[in-house]
């Protein structure tokens, strides 16, 4: 396929999406590329947001020389590196979207997982062509890495055993591609690029396979891409927030990235606000230096203008409110706003940010991060009062207080801070708030919290129940007759507290358990087994008791109806047997009692 040279400068950047799960090494991958740092500032070493690299054709050229064969005229690839956890599934839908190709990375030692199916899926919806990076070769037993440098060198160094294991796990993962639908192979076996996956093995650590993960990148996207997603800039700029942040001697900023037509300083443009579309001026354009991820750069050129794709710095007035993960676009009439405002106001009903009358408030500081935690709590079956993009106010904590459960005032923050008198709000008022940077471990921290929450409160309604009890008195034994009557007694089955009413087993009145002391030291439960005495009121022994009776715990209907429905399994074999005793005496008037 030829191409007009003259027409290059309308030949837009491919953009690449970088999918796969967690921890299989997609940042570290553009590490590599660009020489960068950028997985050891992210919050537990995991992309939290969407990040975007552009790497021109020259730098590619660079890292390929020794393989590199044809020429071409895009002017270089624009990486998106996405979420690897789960719940980030929208963000990575937009990736997918906005993606002309992806790499799915997979470590190749643990194959398959969950997020791994999830992008397949995403990939397949979005009909995004895509090669496999099969990661972390250098910890294939018996590999011995050779440096920065093509798969294939490295793999002809190795021995037998190391190429063998390579290939076992290599076939695995083609197998798999085939359960989904996709005929692949490694790519050095593959003829037609557009017919069939590519797999390319590769270690991010070191950079093994690198140089041909790029080169199949470049092949694709100038054959393939050029003919069937037409790379050719139209229309009028486009482009995706990706954060909102004020920086010194320029002010508030926005990083954004630009995916389709070209921006000029002085065009006008709508953006999502938090109450209402802002409209506003470019004032600059700053462009990051090459092979730099956005949002780490601290040297940053200004441009005039620019042309999709690219990953760039905006400065207007207004940017206040503009919210992080909405989309902007060049305009030019008032009626193209008011068409974006329709567009945009369908986006968020997708988004179903619905409430309910209890339970968790939620802030995080972008509109993509509050659709993942809703999506994800969602999931977990935990309800949402309000959910917001910004940081935690006491307007929150007053709507947290208002819940009626304590387990609902909470207050969940993803990315945000707490403004000034927050805390000690949330303190005055008994809020909990958690917040952390990365997803999963917010949402685990506060599922430990009420798991923990939920226990306690089970233990202490299984502690103010009255449970079977029965007793022998101790003829032998006896202290004092009355006022109170103090005698020993033996545990028989269950456990005895002090303040328990007894009964005989005809049903009449046998006295309250005022105190019991086992050895001379009081105590407060005594179980089964176990001999003491113990201070009876209301009795005499010697006219209402003899003093060797067998006498039962008298147990609230109430609490009989909760023991045999839901705590049976608290109780000993012996307990057990008492409880039916008990149910039977004071069933024999009243069948119904306690059901």
């Amino acid at each position: 396929m030829k191409t007009d040279k003259k027409n290059n400068k309308t030949l837009r950047t491919p953009i690449v999406s970088v999918l796969g799960h967690v921890d299989h090494g997609k940042t570290t991958l553009l590490d590599k590329i660009r020489k960068g740092r950028v997985v050891a500032k992210e919050a537990g070493g995991i992309t939290q947001h969407i990040g975007a690299t552009e790497v021109p054709i020259d730098v590619i050229k660079d890292i390929c020389k020794g393989i590199w064969q044809r020429e071409v005229e895009i002017p270089g690839l624009l990486f998106i590196d996405t979420p690897g956890h789960r719940a980030f599934t929208n963000l990575r839908k937009r990736g997918g979207a906005l993606a002309d190709l992806a790499i799915l990375i997979i470590d190749i030692n643990e194959g398959f997982k969950p997020q791994t199916e999830e992008a397949i899926s995403i990939l397949k919806t979005f009909k995004t062509p895509f090669v496999v990076a099969a990661n972390k070769i250098d910890r294939i037993p018996g590999w011995q890495s050779q440096g920065f440098v093509p798969f294939l060198f490295s793999y002809n160094q190795q021995e037998d055993v190391a190429k063998r294991r390579l290939d076992n796990k290599l076939y695995e993962l083609v197998a798999k591609l085939y359960e989904h639908g996709f005929s692949a192979d490694r790519f050095d076996r593959i003829r037609d690029f557009t017919r069939n996956i590519a797999i390319i093995p590769v270690s991010a650590l070191t950079g093994e396979g690198v140089p041909e993960l790029l080169l199949v990148l470049v092949g694709l996207a100038q054959k393939y891409l050029e003919e069937n997603l037409r790379l050719h800039v139209s229309g009028k700029a486009k482009g995706t927030i990706l954060e909102v942040k004020e920086e010194k001697g320029i002010g508030i900023t926005c990083d954004v990235i630009l995916y389709d037509g070209t921006l000029h300083v002085g065009d006008r443009i709508v953006i999502s606000g938090k109450d209402d579309v802002i409209a506003t001026h470019i004032k600059g354009i700053l462009k990051p230096r090459p092979s730099q991820e956005i949002r780490l750069e601290s040297k940053f050129k200004s441009v005039k203008s620019v042309t999709a794709a690219a990953g760039i710095k905006i400065t207007a007035a207004d940017l206040e409110g503009v919210l992080a993960g909405s989309e902007f676009e060049v305009v030019e009439s008032e009626s193209d706003i008011e068409e974006f405002k329709k567009r945009l106001s369908k986006e968020y009903e997708e988004i179903e940010i619905k409430t309910d009358e209890e339970g968790v408030v939620l802030k995080t500081d972008t509109l993509g991060s509050l659709e993942a935690l809703i999506n994800e709590l969602k999931e977990a079956n935990i309800k949402i009062k309000r959910a917001e993009v910004g940081n935690i106010d006491k307007r929150d904590v007053i709507e947290a207080s208002a819940n009626k459960d304590d387990l609902n005032k909470v207050i969940l923050g993803f990315g945000v801070k707490m403004l000034p008198g927050v805390e000690e709000e949330a303190a005055k008022f008994g809020i909990r708030v958690f917040i952390d940077e990365i997803i999963y471990n917010l949402i685990d921290n506060f599922l430990r919290w009420r798991e923990e929450e939920q226990r306690a409160r089970e233990r202490q309604k299984i502690e103010e129940l009255i449970k079977p009890c029965k007793i022998k008195l101790l003829k032998d034994y006896i202290f004092r007759r009355s006022k109170p009557a103090v005698i020993g007694v033996r545990i028989l089955a269950g456990e005895l507290k002090r303040e328990a009413k007894l009964i005989k087993p005809d049903g009449t009145p046998a006295g309250v358990v005022r105190s019991m002391q086992k050895e001379g030291e009081n105590v407060a439960i005594a179980r089964e087994g176990e001999e003491l005495a113990i201070s009876i009121d209301g009795v005499t022994i010697g006219r209402q008791l003899s003093g060797d009776e067998t006498l039962y715990v008298e147990i609230p209907e109430r609490h009989a109806r909760v023991l045999e429905r839901d705590m049976m399994d608290i109780l000993s074999e012996e307990a057990k047997k008492v409880f039916k005793e008990f149910l039977e005496l004071k069933r024999k008037d009243n069948p119904f009692w306690g059901r």
